[in-house]
């Protein structure tokens, strides 16, 4: 992981943020371009999506406390195994079209990939 500082978290969670936002317009500005859209504005397959990271560390590490403290400021929380951690609907999508959350998932954790995380896009249907 190539983070090291607080303002190098911020940076690099507003550019995953953004660019998941950005990847989600064009997602839906290309559906309704080619399929005419519909009375919701989105597709109509419902679910979630999210970012998984895997820390590089174990957690009772002292370099594995100091990525849990920079995954968890970058909104992050332990997932149910305890051995990563998940950010859920990162562009904090309105929708609930689960293509749309799952572009932006997509978008966010390939910032993420670029900035050193081993990160992840994970999905459901609802």
């Amino acid at each position: 992981m190539l983070v090291d500082t607080v303002e190098q978290t911020q940076t690099i969670t507003e550019s995953a943020t953004r660019e998941c936002r950005k990847a989600q317009q064009q997602f839906l500005d290309n559906w309704v371009n080619t399929t005419g859209g519909n009375q919701y504005g989105e597709p109509m397959y419902c679910g979630f999506a999210w970012v998984t990271v895997y820390p590089e560390h174990k957690g009772n590490t002292r370099a594995g406390k100091a990525e849990r403290k920079i995954l968890e400021a970058m909104g992050f929380t332990k997932d149910w195994t305890g051995k990563a951690y998940q950010l859920w609907n990162p562009g904090n999508y309105a929708g609930q079209s689960m293509d749309v959350k799952e572009v932006g998932a997509q978008a966010y954790a390939e910032v993420l990939r670029t900035a050193g995380f081993n990160a992840y896009m994970g999905s459901r249907a609802d």
